[in-house]
């Protein structure tokens, strides 16, 4: 590495203070500052951009402990950092590479030896020719383990010890740090400390878990009869009243409850809903209950951890902890490699992306989704206004029929009012309360009204010939039957329910009255209006339980 500078950009905003490195011994100090954490088993690029060579994207990979999968992985990383980079901004032009991993043990004699590096060197020199294809020149190649450094690049004999460089030549800490440290910079300790606090609970906990998992497996999914919305609806309260415990300090739930709310967490509605609790006041106990949740995947449950971790990643990223965030996606993906919303989060994360704009989406659907709720739960409350009265005719005068336009028959009109469901419908003679004309029997349609005109059985306004409805007697028979359109009303036949089928049918065509809920008596401007709008309420009662 020659005696360039290299700009570092520490701290957010116009205020943010950058940082000068001047060799390897600054690359290989500042890097758990740049992460956050100190990493371990890690490929680490960082991206110079042009003209001054400042940062661009940084991204983390895991060292395959395969040396046959070296090559692959090599050709992930160059393509990853550049594709990140071009999305963000532009291609970088310069490429700084770590490989970061402790050895197992000391070297001969308790020494740190070169046994660590020499292993990487052929991972090392993949990634270089990697990056050189795509036109990325590597500006450095270290090794850093056990607190030295080893650079790849160096082919000066005699120029490094094989035993490597220590990181701080001092006891205290160098100046890349000291001004780290002042930027508000802290690594959060190392990856593995960072998961370590994620792993299952093991014995003699973990029997308990693994049987409240299964009694929850066992009753998961909608019961027979039951809608999905509606077992969606009590995991969302499960989800609420968790959260709400923990905001009030809880650490636990009881084993019954966790599994419950882990496996409502793999519908994506669940796990959408959870992600909203991500308000300032909010994210230290959510990122305390997903971190809980995360324990409770015991085996054979371990697929269950992916919305759990990632929630806590998300919440993390929104809390300013990106080390956290990185570690936990990247440990998730390794485990779940296909689970999309790790996969966005951690792409946005290497690309460099501030989380605001998924927060202000995030923002907007929760608020979306509480006014509905609440709209939902005001008609769920809404008193009846009254119960639905028994069937019968409604007190008063019916209202008037509406005329027949010219050269209509009026059978035609009556049938097409009767379509508009809910509406008043005038009936033939309906002010007639008394015994049919003539002595005939109540409810004996058949020959009502019949003349010499009109031939008998024929109903009045069918033959052709004018016969006006309401014209004969034995409008009591024709209003036979009475239909309640409400929800739950009962159907009351009145007498004439023994005639002849066709005679039957017949009357009741003529007869039907929608009977819709008491309202006050509608204008004659607009009095159907209000029958228009009964059957949406008949149906939001229906759907209440009204």
């Amino acid at each position: 590495m020659t005696d360039t500078r290299i700009v570092l950009p520490f701290g957010d905003g116009p205020d943010g203070r950058p940082i000068t490195m001047r060799g390897p011994a600054d690359m290989a100090e500042v890097l758990p500052y740049l992460l956050g954490f100190f990493p371990d088993d890690s490929i680490v690029a960082v991206g110079l951009q042009p003209p001054d060579l400042h940062q661009g994207g940084v991204i983390r990979l895991d060292i395959p402990e395969s040396a046959e999968e070296w090559p692959a992985a090599a050709e992930e990383t160059a393509a990853l950092l550049v594709g990140l980079s071009e999305r963000q901004d532009r291609r970088p032009v310069q490429v700084l590479l770590y490989l970061c991993q402790d050895p197992v043990g000391p070297g001969p004699g308790g020494q740190h030896g070169p046994p660590v590096a020499e292993r990487l060197r052929p991972l090392a020199e993949r990634l270089r020719r990697a990056f050189e294809d795509r036109g990325v020149r590597v500006k450095e190649s270290l090794c850093v383990s056990a607190g030295r450094w080893w650079s790849f690049l160096c082919t000066r004999q005699g120029c490094c010890d094989p035993v490597g460089h220590p990181i701080r030549r001092t006891p205290g800490p160098g100046p890349v740090a000291v001004a780290a440290t002042v930027a508000g910079l802290a690594p959060r300790g190392s990856r593995r400390e960072i998961l370590a606090g994620l792993a299952p609970v093991g014995p003699p906990g973990a029997e308990a878990v693994r049987s409240a998992l299964a009694r929850a497996r066992a009753g998961a999914g909608p019961a027979p009869g039951r809608r999905l919305s509606l077992d969606r609806r009590e995991h969302a309260e499960l989800l609420d009243a968790a959260v709400a415990e923990f905001l009030a300090g809880a650490t636990v739930l009881d084993d019954d409850r966790a599994a419950r709310l882990l496996l409502a967490l793999q519908d994506r509605i669940i796990r959408d809903r959870a992600a909203e609790y991500a308000r300032p006041d909010e994210l230290a106990s959510a990122q305390r209950l997903w971190r809980f949740l995360a324990t409770r995947c015991v085996a054979p449950y371990e697929s269950c951890a992916a919305p759990p971790l990632t929630l806590l990643a998300w919440a993390s990223w929104v809390a300013g902890d990106n080390a956290t965030a990185r570690v936990v996606l990247g440990h998730t993906l390794r485990r779940h490699p296909s689970y999309l919303l790790a996969q966005l989060l951690y792409e946005s994360m290497n690309g460099g992306f501030a989380p605001d704009a998924l927060l202000a989406s995030v923002e907007e659907e929760r608020r979306r989704r509480t006014e509905r709720e609440e709209r939902e739960r005001a008609v769920a409350e809404e008193p009846a206004g009254g119960e639905v009265p028994e069937a019968g005719p409604r007190p008063g005068p019916p209202p008037a029929p509406a005329p027949a336009a010219d050269g209509a028959a009026p059978g035609k009109a009556r049938r097409r009012s009767r379509r508009r469901r809910g509406r008043p419908v005038a009936v033939a003679g309906a002010g007639a309360q008394g015994p049919a004309a003539g002595g005939a029997a109540p409810g004996r349609a058949s020959d009502e009204g019949a003349g010499p005109d009109r031939p008998a059985g024929a109903p009045p306004g069918r033959d052709g010939t004018g016969g006006a409805p309401g014209s004969g007697g034995g409008a009591g028979a024709r209003a036979a039957r009475v239909r309640c359109t409400a929800a739950g009303a009962r159907s009351v036949t009145a007498p004439g329910a023994g005639c002849r089928p066709k005679e039957r049918q017949r009357g009741l065509r003529a007869a039907r009255i929608a009977h819709p809920r008491p309202r006050p008596a509608p204008s004659p401007a607009g009095g159907c209006r209000w029958g228009r709008s009964r059957g949406a309420r008949g149906a939001a009662a229906e759907r209440h339980g009204r």
